[in-house]
């Protein structure tokens, strides 16, 4: 979704990766990348293999599994060697943008027109991008199902923070909630009122969620439940801290947070991508560990009562509810 976003994610597609829509198999990615076969370490990570293991790894916001598929003949003490020398280079600490700038002009231009498609019901996608909608639909069911498990939601205030083409919102509203949704992407939001009137009859004793344009920071109010879906992946630790505790500021009785775990493996792969910059790349990607997401919960005075992850081939996300402390000891 984008508000920012996302997750779902604002995930680099493989458009430019040869193996897109094709079985994966060790013999025709070193065949087609002309890298050695010898299972040593400083013959997999010589310069040159190092440039075309690149090739296979433009994105992070991917399930690693994807990536033993096609080089299962990295090891483990390989890994620990890439990681050494990915550690050389800092190209995400010393490239300076407006990450925000850069999700709203994205989310609005090429950006919009893949993730409409992804979020839609065309059916032309590529393999990667059917799971991928796939994976974000499976998070969009859980939260569904979080938010029934304490009863109906008809009348509830809900705020979805990074609604994209309102993928949550709609059947949130179709559940009877109050929802006032909102996306940093004009066009995103745009798109999100047009399903919205597809999907909800004027008339009907239901009511369409209130769409508008804004970032994260901006909002106010106040709602039972407010959900922020795969947005934090644009944002490092330091913004996104603060717009957790602000997210949780909005909310009276519940926050949903679903965002990219950042793990020693997942690093490795957002670092290799970092390195090698192409057409396909598109913002910034955020790994958040989950000990980081907490902490700025515990400052805001809330606690996480449950967890999920979905993990399909190429997406993947922590999915967080957390309640008021006092809430959640009793």
């Amino acid at each position: 979704m984008a508000n920012t976003v996302t997750a779902g994610p604002a995930l680099s597609p493989f458009s430019h990766n040869p193996f897109i829509g094709k079985p994966l198999n060790s013999a025709r990615a070193q065949n087609h990348l002309g890298i050695t076969k010898k299972r040593t370490p400083s013959a997999i990570l010589s310069s040159e293999n190092v440039l075309k293991l690149a090739e296979i790894v433009p994105s992070i916001n991917y399930d690693p599994r994807a990536i033993q598929m096609a080089v299962p003949w990295v090891g483990g003490a390989t890994v620990a060697a890439v990681v050494a020398f990915l550690s050389l280079a800092e190209p995400e600490t010393t490239r300076k943008a407006d990450d925000k700038e850069e999700v709203r002009s994205y989310f609005n231009t090429t950006g919009f027109d893949r993730w409409n498609r992804i979020y839609g019901q065309t059916d032309d996608l590529n393999s990667v991008q059917l799971d991928i909608r796939l994976g974000h639909a499976q998070t969009v069911e859980k939260i569904l199902e979080m938010v029934k498990n304490d009863g109906p939601l008809e009348g509830l205030k809900v705020c979805d923070a990074g609604c994209g083409t309102g993928s949550l919102s709609i059947p949130l509203a179709m559940e009877g909630a109050i929802v006032s949704a909102s996306d940093i992407s004009s066009a995103m939001v745009a798109e999100a009122e047009r399903r919205a009137q597809e999907s909800i009859n004027e008339g009907s004793k239901l009511v369409r969620p209130r769409f508008e344009t804004r970032d994260l920071e901006s909002l106010d109010g106040k709602y039972h439940t407010v959900a922020c879906v795969d947005v934090l992946i644009h944002y490092p630790q330091e913004k996104a801290a603060g717009m957790i505790q602000h997210l949780a500021s909005l909310a009276e009785r519940r926050l949903i947070l679903s965002f990219a775990p950042k793990t020693w493996y997942y690093s490795v792969l957002k670092r290799i991508g970092e390195l090698f910059p192409g057409p396909s790349k598109t913002t910034r990607a955020y790994l958040h560990s989950e000990e980081d997401v907490e902490a700025a919960l515990k400052a805001a005075g809330w606690v996480v009562r449950r967890r999920d992850m979905t993990a399909t081939k190429f997406y993947f996300s922590r999915l967080l509810e957390a309640v008021p402390a006092a809430a959640g000891s009793q």
